[in-house]
């Protein structure tokens, strides 16, 4: 008789976030990642690498953006200069991701020169 082993997987965590305001995306955008990403406000614990899967409202477009993506930052609670809690979310270098980040960059344009500061740096 053979003993069958169940492994695991771990299914990546869904998000949603919904961004209404230009000032608000460019302050959660993180262009500097390869494939760009997002800054996810949340209470809930997450390590580098962890995957999620995030679905991206943008200012008043109907249509959410599904992004399979992984955690590339982690802002904890009390973080120093009053920092958002939350993570940042480096989106895959599939379809998804890569028409969120047109979007995005559609929507900050010139403003992604900015040296304003943001959830991240």
């Amino acid at each position: 008789m053979s003993e069958v082993v169940k492994s695991a997987v771990a299914r990546p965590s869904v998000l949603s976030l919904n961004i209404k305001e230009k000032a608000a995306l460019y302050a959660a955008y993180m262009p500097y990642l390869k494939n760009g990403g997002i800054f996810v406000p949340t209470g809930k614990p997450y390590t580098l690498g962890d995957e999620v899967y995030l679905l991206l409202s943008l200012m008043d477009d109907p249509s959410k953006f599904p992004i399979a993506g992984r955690v590339a930052w982690v802002t904890p609670q009390g973080a120093h200069n009053n920092k958002a809690q939350g993570i940042g979310v480096h989106f895959s270098e599939d379809e998804g991701g890569a028409a969120a980040r047109r979007r995005i960059e559609e929507i900050l344009g010139a403003a992604l020169k900015s040296s304003r500061s943001t959830h991240t740096i």
